[in-house]
């Protein structure tokens, strides 16, 4: 059971909600909430897209810690691995039966989503071991992962304008965001980061606009949700810049993370419905318990 247990902890499954998020996002681009086109053929790979994505999510959070071993020996011994709670093999194992998981879910759906699936381990392996030690580059690593998730979930849909697969673009921008808010969270000291943050918070408002002007979108319906997920987010990051300490930006990373599912109910409010976007909403009050339970990062 204590073996189970820390699987779980590891796994982060607060953050696993917000992928799921992305994924209906995706599907809500791609036109597939459509009561239409929704039946249950649409359903069943609904559920096998958010197997996929917590596959990918999973093991990507899984192999953060696997690499990072050495640094929270020091930094944070409290972790699942370094504390003992689970063998380093052992979390090697279930970082890779995640993968495996991921992919052949997606690979279910079509063979595009299989690469795209494929894609993402690699480039979440990439940020694990390489990109969250740089400056720039980890920042956009870390956001092409999330960026990627969201066209996982627009490939429900065969027939898709490429086109669409633009709107990716503001993922990996907030994304971004988040993983500059995050450097240096252990010793503070990174208010140049977090503002810079803020300023790519803005450009994604931007991008919705523009979103507006070129896709079948209703900036109208997204807007509440859109103004929410902007709010929480700048109030937070104001926060860890007035008083730069760990615990404030942790915060701001945590509510960032969390955020995810909010900024997502903005696209299925503006691709598909109020109504769908608000169900899209309610994994929010999930993800906060979950967070409450299981580290978030």
């Amino acid at each position: 059971m204590k073996t189970w247990s820390a699987m779980l902890l590891i796994m982060r499954p607060a953050n696993i909600i917000t992928a799921i998020a992305d994924i209906l996002a995706g599907i809500a681009i791609a036109g597939f909430f459509a009561p239409e086109i929704l039946n249950q053929q649409i359903v069943f790979q609904i559920i096998l897209l958010s197997i996929a994505t917590a596959g990918l999510y999973g093991g990507g959070i899984v192999f953060n810690d696997v690499f990072d071993l050495y640094l929270d020996k020091i930094n944070r011994p409290e972790r699942v691995i370094p504390s003992g709670r689970l063998s380093l093999n052992k979390a090697k194992t279930l970082g890779i039966v995640l993968f495996l998981l991921g992919i052949i879910a997606a690979f279910c759906i079509s063979i595009f989503s299989g690469f795209i699936a494929i894609t993402t381990m690699i480039c979440a392996l990439m940020y694990d071991k390489y990109g969250k030690h740089h400056t720039f580059l980890g920042p956009i690593n870390m956001g092409l992962c999330r960026g990627l998730n969201l066209i996982l979930g627009m490939s429900i849909n065969p027939e898709l304008d490429p086109k669409y697969f633009l709107i990716a673009i503001l993922p990996v921008i907030f994304v971004s965001a988040i993983t500059l808010t995050a450097q240096k969270e252990t010793k503070g000291k990174n208010k140049l980061a977090i503002g810079l943050a803020m300023v790519l918070d803005a450009c994604i408002v931007v991008g919705f606009w523009i979103i507006s002007q070129h896709f079948n979108f209703s900036i109208k319906n997204t807007f509440i949700f859109l103004l929410l997920w902007y709010a929480v987010n700048a109030i937070s990051k104001l926060n860890a810049i007035v008083n730069n300490s760990p615990k404030l930006i942790m915060k701001a990373v945590k509510i960032g993370v969390l955020s995810l599912i909010p900024l997502n109910a903005s696209y299925v409010a503006g691709f598909s419905s109020v109504y769908i976007a608000i169900l899209v909403l309610c994994l929010l009050p999930i993800s906060l318990f979950l967070s409450k339970k299981f580290p978030v990062t």
